[in-house]
């Protein structure tokens, strides 16, 4: 299943960068839909994370969501049920 799940998230990824996707025209962040968020990368977030605002930060290429704190508004990185960065190419 591992093995299974390690083939497929890097072909869906590739797949969906292949799709054009709005850029934040200061921070070169590309900006994802909620409703074009690849099935996989729902599939592996964990529950308490807001998937209605998410982008790939250009530094990292991983996925960041906006978390709306009590103090203040700020991007997170987007992570697995086991804490690890969900991203569109290899740490």
């Amino acid at each position: 299943m591992k093995a299974l799940l390690g083939l497929a998230l890097p072909a869906c990824l590739i797949l969906a960068a292949c799709v054009e996707q709005p850029v934040d025209a200061t921070t070169g962040d590309r900006l994802v839909d909620a409703s074009k968020l690849p099935e996989d990368v729902r599939a592996m977030a964990a529950p308490d994370q807001n998937l209605s605002d998410v982008r790939v930060m250009a530094t990292d290429g991983c996925y960041w969501y906006r978390y709306s704190g009590p103090v203040e508004t700020t991007y997170l990185p987007l992570r697995t049920v086991d804490g690890r960065p969900i991203c569109t190419r290899p740490q």
